[in-house]
């Protein structure tokens, strides 16, 4: 976890920034100027990413990861908060809504939840990418990780899941190859893709309706990782939310068309 922006407390916001799978707080650079703008911002690597810690504990699943988020806000005393979630970690903030919802009724206080900011966010049953779902297969996925190597890896994968391929630069691939590169990352990345799909999603997806802040989803047209078709049932599910479709963007809006995106999310912010 990485504090920066305006400090904590206070009338102004708190971002909590929940990246994709495979990816960590470095998701964020092109939109991090404009957070710390404007609130506090508390960034962090879900567990078995970037530099969280990778125990060999099975515990990988979208609610151990949302239990971990929920425990960060109860004990950081995170206020006035806004979760912005990107694929996986959209799943994750979702999660975490319902527990803060659950943890208000059950007497624990008021929710601190504002608003939600959710990009391309795996919210219902899908088709799963194929790094994804090698993770079923952990001896495959684990040889052909130290046969090709993470840079050539996440090089096919991130010009497989954005609009322009040519835009990919080296800098963009290895920000993301170096925290895989370690074997216990490798392990905890084929962990997390073996978990990704929660056994009670069907209960999960039934209750997005109970989330009534103010909720920004925003998706690439041509994104082939969470279709658009996810984003338009999860705008039909919550009651508070608003549906933004960015033209020539696949599935990293943040990151192909920071200042486009960004200036979605700040219109959004301005009208809650």
């Amino acid at each position: 976890m990485v504090r920066s922006g305006l400090p904590p407390g206070g009338d102004h916001p708190t971002f909590l920034l929940l990246h994709g799978y495979a990816g960590s707080r470095f998701s964020w650079r092109h939109w991090m100027a404009h957070l710390e703008a404007r609130g506090s911002v508390v960034a962090v690597d879900l567990k078995g990413f970037g530099a969280a810690a990778r125990p060999d504990d099975g515990a990988y699943g979208p609610h151990d990861q949302a239990a971990l988020v929920h425990a960060l806000i109860r004990r950081e005393g995170l206020e006035r908060l806004t979760l912005v979630g990107h694929s996986l970690g959209g799943g994750i903030a979702l999660l975490a809504a319902l527990r803060l919802r659950d943890g208000a009724a059950g007497g624990l206080g008021d929710s601190p939840l504002r608003r939600l900011v959710l990009l391309s966010a795996a919210a219902y049953p899908q088709k799963l990418p194929p790094l994804v779902h090698l993770s079923r297969w952990p001896g495959l996925s684990s040889a052909g990780m130290r046969l090709l190597g993470m840079e050539t890896i996440v090089r096919w994968t991130l010009r497989s899941i954005v609009h322009d391929p040519d835009g990919v630069t080296q800098e963009q691939v290895r920000g993301y190859a170096e925290p895989l590169e370690d074997e216990t990352a490798q392990r905890a990345l084929v962990d997390v893709g073996a978990r990704i799909v929660p056994p009670d999603l069907a209960a999960v997806t039934a209750r997005y309706p109970e989330i009534d802040v103010p909720s920004l989803l925003l998706w690439g047209a041509s994104d082939r990782v969470v279709p658009t078709s996810v984003g338009r049932q999860l705008h039909q599910a919550l009651p508070d939310s608003r549906l933004e479709i960015l033209d020539r963007c696949g599935h990293l809006p943040a990151e192909e068309h920071p200042e486009a995106s960004w200036a979605r999310v700040a219109a959004f912010l301005d009208a809650t």
